[in-house]
């Protein structure tokens, strides 16, 4: 299963939304998490959050 983007319902490769970090509003290396929010890699891996591959 996919994940989809709490905003528009879509999955990452098919989201326009503004790609930022939820937590810090870095723009960096952000993707997209099981929760539907857009993390970059340092915020996922202080909070232990997996992208989908």
């Amino acid at each position: 299963m996919a994940f989809v983007c709490a905003q528009c319902d879509q999955e990452e490769k098919r989201c326009e939304c503004d790609r930022f970090c939820i937590l810090c509003q870095g723009w960096d290396n952000v993707r997209l998490c099981n929760d539907g929010q857009y993390y970059c890699l340092n915020c996922r891996e202080a909070c232990d959050l997996q992208a989908q591959s």
